[in-house]
Parts: structure tokens; sequence; C-alpha cells
């Protein structure tokens, strides 16, 4: 039996005495294995060990516990993975002193290598002893001549439990790409926020590659202190490419450890540490970038080497408050969108030409308007932030966005919002955020196939960002599909059915069908605090089953705020309508349209407006908003 530890060599590169360690590790744990199973250690190879066994059962026994073993160690939380692969074969072997030679040896040591990193392979002749010994099922592999052996030899695979699992399917290329979250060892744990940026930023970066489609942050937050393998996450984000790594700032110092593998032989494609004065940062992004890209074989063009090495700022400070800003957004509070909104505000006072901070900055106005900020004073701060940021940088993807979003939500202006939307997405095809977005206007005039596309090209790249699945359902609900929008729902339940929101659309959707008893038993399981959005759509589900109650109460609540609370028009005159108080809820749209909120573009397909859909007066106002008027479909 050979074993060889995955990545050894490029690891002790990159951090001997971390390598070492971890490989001393390895030897912990699996030497008592060898002797249990009557494993006779001949010698070490450096990573792994060269092993004699008295019979092929024992070695098979033994390989497969081994990998057991090293496989529950790496579920840990927090700890470096160690991968191994195992090779066994059965022959006569030449003993000279304490060591063994012979074609048997060889034969093994070639075998070791097909194993993927975590499993075993087996010849011929040790399947014919243990087939029907090893409970574990065994894949013959493809013949494939081995180095230096003239007779073909045939291979098993030996089946764990978690390996079919582990492996990436359906990835035919490298240029699925993920960044996961860098782990930050710094001495002071309050630069955590730099961590996360420069994630971020790594991320945009990569993403400016033409050939590469880089997995967006929220899907990869999750992964941050994981202890799943680089296989697993490959798997869960259908990707063939991943890179990982670690940042340590301290002063003015970076040391910024990375390496990129290949996620389904775990193979390090290169790996580097940059020992760099803060103000390299972006000098490091570049060559990350040009690194990767030739590790997978793309090609880069001139226009993407121009905005790979275009610095965004020469204002080490302002750059810091604009990570800051990052990491206080991803906290997805209120709390923290406002501590972001500081952030990006005095980044910008730093450095009036920061145009990522700018278009940051408009993006956090268009969140926030209609939640907490009324839409007349949010709107007109955000088109001025946008101007800014394309003039100062008329190839940012993030600014384009902005523009897109601002015509959508603001202007209602489609043939612009649908220009910026394909202009971001041409200068970088990974945005996530632009293709969501686009989806959104091509919903609201009801292009709703090419939505669903944009949707799925988000979810691609998106894969567990669960805004743009609860919207694909929402597009299948619209369209009158209600089996796919059924099944989409019930999909978002049952990965979390403690959530009261899937269980919300489904009552939407049982409700839309006529099928009201199914849809009152998921609105009594929607009970429990949900967002404003949620509570809307259960109150509008439960004026649908005749108990107006809810509906009534939100409605007190809402049109009670103090000055300091918003909430727009529009979501009140669906609850009117809901209720079937037909002159208060064109009362409440005409309100919404004359402050200039206008938000009925993305609600007014819903349940909630069935009651009025037929009024002349409702049809005026979504002609005046360039919408469609005519009657939706019920499903």
């Amino acid at each position: 039996m050979f074993t060889d530890m995955v990545g050894f060599s490029a690891s002790a590169q990159v951090d001997e005495a971390g390598a070492l360690e971890l490989l001393k590790e390895q030897e912990e744990l699996v030497r008592p294995l060898l002797t249990s199973h009557q494993g006779i250690e001949i010698k070490s190879t450096g990573d792994g060990f060269l092993v004699e066994f008295d019979s092929a059962l024992n070695a098979v026994r033994c390989a497969i516990n081994v990998q057991e073993r090293v496989y529950d160690r790496n579920l840990q939380r927090g700890v470096v993975p160690i991968l191994l692969r195992i090779g066994v074969h059965l022959g006569d072997v030449e003993v000279r002193g304490s060591d063994i030679f012979g074609d048997a040896v060889n034969i093994a040591s070639r075998i070791e290598p097909l194993a993927t990193p975590g499993g075993v392979c087996i010849s011929g002749p040790v399947y014919d002893q243990v087939r029907n010994k090893i409970s574990n099922p065994f894949e013959k592999l493809r013949t494939t001549a081995l180095k230096n052996i003239h007779v073909p030899i045939e291979v098993y695979r030996v089946e764990l439990p978690w390996e079919a699992a582990a492996l990436p399917s359906g990835v035919s290329s490298r240029n699925r790409l993920a960044v996961l979250p860098l782990t930050n060892i710094s001495p002071d744990p309050r630069d955590e926020y730099f961590a996360d940026g420069l994630t971020e930023e790594l991320i945009s970066t990569l993403s400016k590659l033409r050939e590469l489609r880089v997995i967006a942050r929220t899907s990869v937050s999750q992964y941050k202190s994981t202890s799943k393998s680089v296989s697993q996450i490959g798997h869960e984000l259908d990707v063939a490419t991943v890179l990982e790594g670690s940042v340590r700032k301290a002063g003015n110092r970076l040391r910024i450890t990375l390496q990129v593998i290949d996620a389904l032989s775990q193979e390090h494609l290169w790996a580097k540490s940059y020992d760099r004065e803060l103000d390299d940062v972006f000098a490091i992004q570049t060559e990350i970038a040009e690194t990767t890209a030739q590790a997978l074989q793309l090609e880069l063009l001139g226009s993407d080497r121009e905005s790979l090495r275009r610095r965004p700022t020469s204002n080490l400070t302002a750059y810091t408050l604009y990570l800051k800003g990052i990491h206080s957004a991803r906290q997805s509070t209120y709390d923290g969108y406002a501590e972001s909104t500081r952030h990006f505000e005095e980044a910008i006072r730093l450095d009036p030409e920061f145009s990522l901070a700018y278009s940051s900055l408009a993006n956090m106005y268009l969140l926030l308007s209609g939640e907490t900020l009324d839409p007349r004073e949010a709107f007109p701060r955000a088109k001025e932030l946008v101007g800014k940021a394309i003039a100062l940088d008329p190839a940012s993807s993030d600014a384009h966005t902005a523009r897109g979003n601002l015509a959508l939500q603001q202007e209602q202006d489609w043939e612009t919002s649908e220009m910026e939307f394909q202009r971001a997405i041409s200068l970088n095809p990974s945005n996530a955020n632009a293709h969501f977005w686009y989806a959104m206007m091509l919903t609201a005039v009801r292009r709703l196939d090419e939505g669903i596309a944009e949707l799925r090209t988000t979810i691609e790249l998106d894969p567990h960002w669960r805004l743009a699945r609860i919207w694909l359902m929402s597009i299948y609900f619209i369209a009158g599909n209600l089996p796919a929008a059924t099944a989409s729902a019930e999909a978002d339940r049952d990965r979390d059915p403690h959530d009261p929101s899937p269980h919300i659309a489904l009552g939407t959707i049982y409700a839309r069908a006529g099928r009201l008893d199914e849809a009152r038993k998921q609105a009594e399981l929607s009970s429990g605090p949900v967002n404003h959005t949620d509570r809307w759509n259960r109150a509008v589900l439960w004026a649908r089953l005749g108990q107006p109650q809810e509906a009534r109460a939100l409605l007190v609540e809402w049109t009670n705020l103090p000055r300091t609370g918003y909430v727009s028009p529009a979501l009140i005159a669906g609850l009117y309508s809901a209720l079937n108080e037909r002159e208060n809820a064109m009362a409440s749209l005409e309100q919404d349209y004359r402050d200039g909120d206008r938000t009925l573009w993305a609600e007014y397909q819903w349940m909630a407006f069935d009651p009025i859909r037929e009024e002349s007066r409702f049809r005026t106002i979504l002609e005046r908003l360039n919408l469609p008027a005519q009657r939706q479909a019920k499903g």
C-alpha cells in the first residue's frame, strides 16, 4: 500500500512550518491504524508511507479505515484539511535489508495517483481477493497505461460513503471559480473588515477576466471558517477551481497567502505568499488575477490587462474606509447599512475621485429607498452619485448597474434601464447583481421568459442567493406557471422548514389556484417574525382567505408611523385592495405616483391587486408608469 499527502509540496513552499505540522499530524493519525491492521511500515516516503500486509483484505480495510479517520478529523471546525491518496496492489516483492523492491511495489506506486483526494484505488488482483468481503461498492476505472509498467493492469475505485456527494458534477472546465472568504490572522481582530473587504475586491478583480465566471460574494460568504473540503465546496457551488487563503495586516505591512486549487483533483494550480506594504495591495490583486489567468490558460486581452491595472484610488485611508463600508453592508441590517453609508461618505470626502465609493454609496441609497429613506430624498442623491461614478470611470460595471437600477425604480425608463444593465453585463459578465436587476426590469414589462433566463444566470453566478430563487418563483407565479412556482417554493421550504416565508409563498400560490384549504394550512404555518414585505404578503393572504384582521392591524400600524418611519404607499394600497376598499386603494396609488416613490412596478402583478385589476383608474396608473395595463394571468 502506498499513501500520499495531496498538495504537500506546494503547501510547504508557501508555509513550510505549517505544512510540517500538518504532516506530523497525518503521521500520528495513520501509524496506529497500520499496526491495528497488521501492516508493516516499510518506510516513509516524505509525505506518505509504503506499507506491507499479510493479506489483501487487511490492506484494503486499513486503507478505508485511514480515509474514514482523516475524513472525521477534517469535519472539525477551523482545521486545515488533510487529504490522502491511497493505492493498493498484490504481488511478490524482494526484500533487501529493511526495504522491498519489485514490480508489485512499482505498480502500487503508479496506482496511488489514480485515487481522488480522500480516496482509495486497488488493482485487479486485490479486487479479486476482496470483492465479496468488503461492503463498499467498487467502480472499475477506464484502462490507463501506467508509467513504466508494460503489462495492462485493471484498477478499481473503492467507493467511500461521502465521496459521491463530495465530487463536483457537471463541471467541464476550469472557468468557474469561487473565492472563499480570506481568513483574518491579523494580531488585531478588528482588522476582520480588511480580510472581508479584500475577499470582495478579489472577486471583483477576477470578474474582470472575461473568460472567467466568478461566484458572487453572497454564495461564498457562508463558507467562512468552514470545515468542508474543497471538493465539497466545488460540488455545492458547481465550480472547478477554488481560491483560498489568509490575510495578516500589522500596521502598514501585509502578508497575503493564497492558493488556487482544482476542486476535483484538489491539486494546487499555484500557491504564493505576498509580503508587501499596504500601499501595494492593488498591485497584489492585479498579480493574483494575472497569475490565475495564466494557471487556467485564459487569454488576457489588452482591455482586460488595462482594467486589472487601474488603481481605484491613491488614498489608502479612503480605500480602508471603503473596505469597512463593504464589511458593514454585509451585516444586512439597517444599522449595518447606516454604518456602511457613513464609511462610503467619508471615503468620498477623502478622495473625491474614488468612483467605486460613489457607486457603492449610490447603491445604498437605492437599497434603502422606500425602506428607511423617503424616495423623494433617496433618488435625487442616488442620481447625483451615479452620475459622478460613471463620469470618473465609464468602464465601471457597478456604476452602470446603479444607473440601470435608478432608471428602473425612479424613472420607469425601461429603454435606458435595459441599456445600462446590458452595458454593466458586457463590462463584467460575472456581475450577478446586474443580471438580477435586469431580470426585475424584464419582469416589470412582462418579458417573462427573458426574465427567467436572466434569473437562471444569476443563480449560476450566485447559487446560494436566496432572493434570486424567491424571484424566480415569483416570475413563475406571475406567468401563471403555478406548478413551477409550487416546486420552487417547496424547495425553499425544504431548505428551512421553520422559516415562515416559504409557507407564505406556498399559501399565496394555493390561494391563486383556488386550493383554499391548503392555502389556509400554509398560512397557519407561517406565524412568526418576518420582514415587512412578508408581513404584507401574509396579511394579503389572510384577507384572501376571508380573515382580514392582520391586514387591518397592519394598515393601522403603517398609516400611523412616526415621521422617522416610512412605508411605500403602494404597499398600503395593496392592503386596501385586498380588503376590497377600492377608493382608499386608488388614493394611495395616486399618492405613490405623486410622491415619486412609484414602487408599483414591483408589486402590481401580485395577488393583492386582483380586486382592482379591472378598474380603469388602476390601468391608467399603470400606463402613467409605462407598465403593461392588460389583464394579468391568474394561473
